[in-house]
């Protein structure tokens, strides 16, 4: 009797453990994995580096140090545009950057970051969650060994820095500006010479003289990458950006050898990036845009009317031409016009209708 007594009193602890260990979440154990992560981003960079940082870190506490990512801002490891080739070719596991510098080799990679008078932040996400895009996403880059998640987004960026005015279209022509992507191809039409640059060499190459006017992010950026130094017109609307996804890369086969719960670990850490990202620009630019006005005097225009005009035009022909060009450009292009579609008319009678009903005030 007193031995059942015992066996059963220590049946009952192993329940009582096993209980316990289930309730506090995965076990420490397990294979353990060391990974690179590589960056288009200056060293220490706000949100953008900073915010890669952090997902480090929260992956490490949330896996509980079976998976440690290692850090590498651009240049570091791997030239700040090679994030892709990095990647791809599995030198290292995974890289932050943002799609469109890929347009080179990978058109459609584009539409998953910004399209010209497309979806904004909000757009994006619910297209990509919720609305087929990040599978198609997916698609895209399976030649390239890579699979892909948004983490990140600026929000509606700004127009850009110019070192003269610009009264209209005329004044484009000839322009050497830094813009990547669909912008600097839908600017090309209208007379602009298009320069793809990293974020750490834009300053240096405005100063000089090398480019005549840049895009870069929006004023919680833009201030501390000194742009006001170099260009005092500073133009809004962020036509070419209205909602612009930055891209956590990871190499296809490091991402199979994950177990399924690291694999969760990731995706979730990504998606809080994601926003958090969002909600640190949405809340550092106006205090930004004021300090450039009032202390460094920056003059913070509207693009002419008939320029937004032309521009939307030069889109439509873009997309168009791109399209008839590569068969998996049309096919992503019709899905983001599609959803999109669908998402400018729920915001008719929800985001628009309310910023209306608040103007009456």
């Amino acid at each position: 009797m007193k031995r059942r007594s015992f066996l059963g009193m220590a049946g009952a602890g192993g329940l009582v453990a096993a209980c316990q260990r289930q309730a506090a979440g995965p076990q420490v154990g397990g294979k353990r994995f060391n990974w690179k992560l590589v960056t288009t981003w200056p060293p220490n960079f706000p949100i953008f580096q900073q915010g890669v940082d952090r997902f480090a870190k929260e992956v490490r506490s949330m896996s509980a140090g079976r998976l440690n990512i290692h850090v590498f801002a651009g240049g570091q490891l791997v030239p700040p545009l090679g994030t892709f080739d990095a990647v791809s070719q599995g030198t290292v596991e995974m890289g932050h950057s943002a799609a469109y510098y890929w347009a080179g080799r990978v058109p459609a990679a584009q539409f998953f970051t910004a399209v010209p008078f497309g979806m904004n932040a909000q757009g994006m996400n619910s297209w990509l969650y919720s609305g087929g895009g990040l599978e198609l996403w997916h698609q895209v880059y399976e030649p390239y060994r890579l699979i892909a998640f948004p983490m990140g987004n600026t929000g509606v960026q700004m127009g850009g820095w110019f070192r003269k005015k610009i009264n209209s279209v005329d004044d484009l022509q000839g322009l050497k500006m830094r813009i990547p992507g669909l912008g600097g191809k839908v600017m090309a039409k209208a007379g602009v010479n298009p320069v793809l640059l990293a974020g750490g060499e834009i300053y240096t190459a405005l100063e000089r003289g090398t480019i005549d006017a840049t895009e870069w992010v929006g004023p919680y950026h833009d201030l501390r990458l000194g742009l006001y130094r170099a260009a005092k017109y500073y133009y809004y609307p962020g036509w070419h950006e209205p909602g612009p996804v930055l891209e956590l890369l990871i190499n296809r086969d490091a991402w199979k050898s994950l177990p399924n719960d690291l694999r969760i670990v990731v995706q979730n850490a990504a998606a809080a990036s994601n926003l958090r990202m969002l909600a640190e620009f949405e809340a550092g630019n106006l205090a930004a845009l004021h300090q450039l006005q009032d202390q460094y005097k920056v003059e913070v225009l509207p693009f002419p009317d008939d320029v937004l005009s032309q521009l939307h035009r030069y889109t439509d022909v873009t997309l168009q031409e791109e399209a008839d060009n590569d068969p998996v450009f049309r096919r992503v292009y019709d899905a983001y016009r599609k959803f999109a579609a669908s998402n400018d008319a729920w915001n008719e009678v929800s985001e628009a209708a309310y910023a209306a009903a608040r103007a009456l005030s």
